[in-house]
């Protein structure tokens, strides 16, 4: 695995979708070997839903905070490289 995409997520139900269609989009465009990781902050949106039905890896991060779901995503990651969207 060359590339983690790790997005943290709490309630991002409008979005998390938008976000995984474009960061498939580039993986894809770039014909590298890649992973997307929802790292979920305790969403009741539908967010979980939603980023497991476009493929994406989610991981339930119990510790509440946008650091805390950041480092579970990268400690659930297998890539070489992590990246990490900022929105």
């Amino acid at each position: 695995m060359e590339l983690s995409v790790v997005i943290p997520c709490l309630n991002e139900s409008e979005t998390i979708g938008t976000c995984i269609k474009k960061a498939s989009k580039e993986i894809n465009k770039l014909n590298i070997s890649a992973e997307i990781i929802v790292s979920d902050n305790g969403s009741t949106d539908g967010s979980v839903q939603i980023s497991e039905s476009m493929g994406a890896k989610v991981f339930s991060c119990l510790e509440k905070g946008y650091g805390s779901a950041v480092i579970c995503g990268i400690k659930n990651s297998q890539g070489k490289y992590i990246l990490i969207p900022v929105i």
